[in-house]
């Protein structure tokens, strides 16, 4: 049968019709360990009682009336994301594709309304992904999303990470940001190292520029901290969110300064759909439980149990893995063998992981996972392994 859906994506061939924590059950019984949670989106696993009672109870009073009208849980919820991080200011939208397009326009709004409409180019760094936009493709830089579509948006800039000398060399009189994830997710699960962070906040100081973080993959609890600047003691002047932050349900956010939002009066943005109660209440059920006592903390040690499970791995079967990166419950398997083929040896231990740029593995396991799944996911990985290996013996 042919499908009647544009073929953009490779899918697997397998359906889920059920998931329950850090399990799905796919259309024929089997039950497979996610250890990819929709590419880090469902921080709080598969059917979440907490989220699903706050869908269900808004679903039977109100979906959508649009931003022309007050959204109480869009203020509540506004609110204790501008508490619990640096930010004055949220903008919803509905994905982090949407939430990094308001950050860029922003920045270039902020120094429009300066005075210095000419600062439009912002850089971002070899490794990047942004989204798939077109003026996140081009913030990304990468020409495999790039190519086909046309001339390049016009207003970005790349430099390698940690090369200082070619950053400042690319500052100019047009510069108005900087904007940096600070773990390269699809890039391979490249940790920014923290004095990286650091030396970019005080050169952006220096410069009159603005540092935009991109924690679409990395916030709401991923690495440990609410988001994983946290870590190094910088603070943004801009933040994307997306992914954990809807627990499942598509929802963006933008965060900033009350500095930074100065240029985003009434009428510069806007979305149909951002911010819409349904959304509202699932991000307001999410906050409930990643921001509750000792759950931050739980992410912290199942993040280390699991690196050092891993280390375990790798020295066992050093013929597929080469390498641990990343950080907290995003962890990413550097490998010797193709990604793609180790995802696929790994599916049929019924473990999901999800393949990344440089020939890695992502492991985004939900943020609830205990001890007993990270351990089953350890052996399932390891079976895979030892089932490419026995292949590549054969083929010898």
């Amino acid at each position: 049968m042919t499908s009647a859906l544009l073929p953009t994506y490779a899918r697997a061939p397998i359906a889920f019709e059920r998931g329950e924590g850090a399990w799905l059950v796919a259309e024929d019984g089997d039950r497979y360990l996610d250890f990819g949670a929709g590419i880090a989106v469902n921080a709080l696993g598969h059917a979440h009682p907490h989220l699903v009672e706050a869908l269900t109870a808004q679903a039977q009073k109100l979906w959508h009336t649009s931003n022309l009208f007050q959204i109480p849980e869009g203020e509540r919820l506004g609110r204790r994301l501008v508490e619990a991080t640096f930010a004055d200011v949220a903008f919803f939208a509905n994905s982090g594709a949407e939430a990094n397009e308001a950050a860029i326009k922003m920045a270039r709004k902020y120094h429009a309304v300066g005075g210095c409409p000419e600062r439009y180019r912002i850089i971002t760094f070899e490794g990047a992904f942004h989204g798939r936009t077109l003026a996140t493709i081009a913030a990304g830089g990468q020409q495999k999303y790039i190519e086909g579509f046309g001339p390049k948006v016009e207003g970005f800039d790349q430099v390698p990470v940690g090369d200082f000398a070619a950053l400042e060399a690319m500052i100019g009189p047009e510069t108005a940001a900087l904007m940096i994830e600070p773990i390269q997710g699809e890039g391979g699960l490249r940790v920014i190292p923290g004095e990286t962070l650091r030396r970019l906040r005080a050169l952006c100081d220096a410069q009159g520029l603005l540092l935009i973080m991109d924690e679409v993959q990395t916030g709401v609890g991923r690495t440990g901290r609410f988001f994983a600047h946290e870590w190094s003691g910088v603070t943004p002047d801009i933040m994307s969110a997306a992914k954990g932050i809807g627990g499942g349900f598509p929802l963006g956010v933008c965060l900033a300064t009350a500095e930074a939002a100065r240029g985003m009066t009434a009428g510069t943005h806007g979305t149909t759909f951002g911010g819409n109660p349904l959304a509202m209440a699932v991000g307001n059920a999410v906050l409930d439980v990643v921001l509750g006592d000792g759950f931050l903390a739980h992410v912290e040690r199942m993040g280390l149990l699991l690196t050092q499970k891993l280390a375990g791995v790798i020295d066992r079967h050093p013929h597929v893995f080469a390498e641990l990166r990343g950080q907290g419950l995003m962890r990413g398997l550097k490998l010797n063998v193709p990604n793609t083929e180790f995802t696929a040896a790994a599916r049929a231990r019924h473990l999901l992981v999800i393949p990344a740029g440089d020939n890695v593995i992502r492991l985004l396991p939900p943020l609830i996972v205990g001890a007993v799944e990270v351990e089953e996911a350890v052996v399932r990985l390891e079976a895979a392994a030892t089932d490419l290996e026995a292949q590549m013996r054969g083929a010898a």
